[in-house]
């Protein structure tokens, strides 16, 4: 998937669990590591809007998109 998370770096430079960020923000554990692993398929503004506000960051910091070099065209 083109589109990865930097949930954990974030994590890491705030010294922060992803434990502790879930009760902060109050969002389940498993949804918070289903988002950390890449697994995640969407992702509510507002659920981001939380994240960030706790760790002080940008929704560029905690998503980032990598191109697919399969050679598939993109839909326009």
């Amino acid at each position: 998937m083109p589109i990865i998370t930097n949930l954990d770096t974030i994590l890491a430079k705030r010294k922060m669990t992803l434990t502790e960020l879930s009760e902060r923000v109050d969002i389940t554990i498993a949804n918070l590591s289903i988002l950390k692993s890449g697994k995640a398929k969407a992702i509510r503004f507002s659920t981001l809007e939380s994240i960030c506000k706790e760790l002080d960051c940008k929704p560029g910091e905690i998503l980032d998109y990598i191109p697919d070099n399969s050679g598939s065209e993109t839909i326009k």
